[in-house]
């Protein structure tokens, strides 16, 4: 793609099916979203083209708006732009074998490996066993064709760290931890659990949770786990686990009272505003600041509240009285230990008020005092966790032009088929062709209703953005037919799954060098679903 060539004319929709779901994320149902613009606007995923200026060398899933998507990813990308720590982690349920909408999520942890980051790889066997009633032995199977495709895609497992969830004794830990933090009501709301659900279903959802979060257990850093957008409800429980877990909450503070959330744009405005009311603009009176918010125009301050919100501000204001309205930053003892509460306010420097479960602090900003905050947390046996980072992907349509399922080969590319099968199957697949030949040549293919498209853009054409670019704008102009277009993505298809065996067959030997249990015998009888 060249630098005056706008990036969606090489996108695709991909995954916008006929008969897709929509807009359920279910992490063991749905496998499609009908919509995706409507994930921006329910659940507060935010859009990848917003940050992807800011991404160091982009990979071509991103360039391409493959990955469309992501929650809160600045953090990763600053540490990836300043040479600071950071990870990337993702899963995989070893329940068939892995097939190329598997090799999104292989690409973008090895995407991030070679950007500098930690790498992690994991196979969910306990949740194939609990979720999936998936037997031990195929597991074990499984698990392995995993691990060797992700390792023959480029992942270095010197570099980075390779577990099963049964074998990891501290992921164990972690899970137990963060259970404590968790309750039963949660799991109904996010998940629909109820009294039907078995309780190794509900234990495998915290061992994702210690997952998510496994790799900041010995150094808290951002960390960012890629995932098709039905994930996405693990991701928004885990922040929130990773929130509660910690000593400290640091907030901005006005006076002596608490404010909410919502409250605290309104008096930082006030506070801004000071020179308009305040008979002494240097020390601003709550009750002055009261006055002025209740008949404030809220649009020109740029701030858009609902009016109980304001009128909750300007009572919290007027009960404050001749209070100074004076910025701060309010440290929160949550569950901080003694020793680390005292060790909080030995290190906060400057002007500090000491109250029986809150520091004020007024010489630090909100970024240093979170910094300190998680370093006296790490320091006195806390974990310190950042809020994790996610990017999202979109699903590949199946070459039927339905779902990709695993459990309907004709409908997928495994990473374990023959050359020739792979090359059978593209040759089959559905397009976005027209009825004839003389009306594909007047009207161009649908090219973002394609599944074989989608096979160039995902994969075929890897870094190359001018193919993928010429492939699409043939086909929407008319030049390209189906026949040759199939012929051209089949003979790329074999030649790919070619290259993927060799190096699958040159990853046995590092994989059986890794500690990686992959014939464990499991007692006990598949849970049931």
């Amino acid at each position: 793609m060249t630098d005056d060539e706008p990036a969606e004319r090489i996108r695709t929709d991909g995954g916008t099916a006929e008969g897709a779901d929509d807009v359920a994320l279910d992490p063991w149902g749905s496998s499609t979203v009908s919509d995706y613009r409507k994930l921006f606007e329910e659940f507060g995923i935010e859009e990848f083209d917003e940050v992807l200026d800011e991404v160091p060398n982009p990979h071509y899933l991103m360039r391409r708006g493959v990955i469309f998507g992501h929650r809160d990813y600045r953090p990763v990308l600053d540490a990836m732009r300043n040479g600071d720590d950071f990870a990337v982690l993702s899963g995989f349920m070893p329940t068939g074998d892995p097939h190329i909408g598997h090799k999104l999520v292989f690409d973008e942890i090895i995407w991030h490996q070679q950007q500098g980051g930690d790498a992690y790889g994991l196979i969910a066997d306990m949740e194939a066993h609990s979720a999936r009633g998936i037997p031990w032995d195929e597991i074990n199977e499984h698990s392995r064709d995993y691990l060797l495709s992700l390792i023959a895609l480029g992942f270095d497992p010197e570099e980075g760290e390779l577990y099963r969830q049964s074998d990891n004794d501290r992921l164990q830990r972690l899970a137990f931890e963060l259970g404590g933090k968790a309750n039963f009501s949660e799991f109904q709301s996010i998940y629909g659990f109820d009294g039907e659900t078995n309780v190794s279903h509900m234990q495998s959802v915290v061992t994702q949770m210690a997952d998510i979060l496994y790799p900041q257990l010995d150094d808290p850093k951002p960390t960012v786990i890629p995932v098709g957008p039905d994930q996405d409800p693990h991701v928004r429980f885990a922040r929130d686990l990773a929130t509660r877990m910690r000593f400290f909450k640091v907030t901005e503070a006005f006076a002596s009272f608490e404010l909410a959330d919502a409250e605290r744009p309104l008096v930082a405005a006030a506070h801004d505003a000071r020179e308009e009311y305040a008979e002494d603009p240097d020390v601003p009176r709550c009750g002055e600041a009261a006055d002025w918010l209740a008949d404030a125009d809220l649009d020109a301050a740029g701030v858009l509240v609902a009016e109980s919100v304001r009128e909750s501000a300007v009572e919290k204001l007027e009960n404050a009285g001749m209070e100074p309205l004076r910025p701060r930053i309010r440290f929160f003892a949550r569950q901080a230990t003694d020793e680390a509460f005292e060790a909080l306010i030995e290190d906060i420097e400057g002007e500090k008020r000491r109250y029986d479960q809150h520091i004020d602090a007024f010489d630090v900003g909100v970024d240093e005092a979170e910094e300190l905050a998680r370093e006296v947390e790490a320091h006195h046996g806390g974990y310190g966790f950042i809020p994790p980072s996610s990017i999202y992907h979109r699903f590949m349509t199946g070459l039927t032009g339905g779902k990709m399922s695993s459990s309907i080969p004709a409908s997928h590319i495994s990473l374990l088929d023959a050359p020739e099968e792979g090359y059978d199957k593209v040759k089959s697949a559905t397009t976005g062709g027209r009825d004839t030949a003389e009306e594909q040549r007047e009207l161009g293919g649908e090219a973002d209703k394609c599944p074989v498209y989608e096979l160039y853009a995902y994969l075929l054409t890897g870094d190359d953005d001018e193919l993928a670019k010429e492939v699409y704008d043939e086909c929407v102009g008319g030049e390209r037919l189906c026949g040759g277009c199939k012929e051209q993505a089949a003979t790329m298809m074999r030649e790919f799954l070619e290259d993927h065996h060799e190096k699958r067959e040159e990853a046995e030997e590092v994989l059986d060098s890794l500690d990686i249990d992959l014939e464990t015998e499991r007692r006990g009888v598949a849970a049931e679903h």
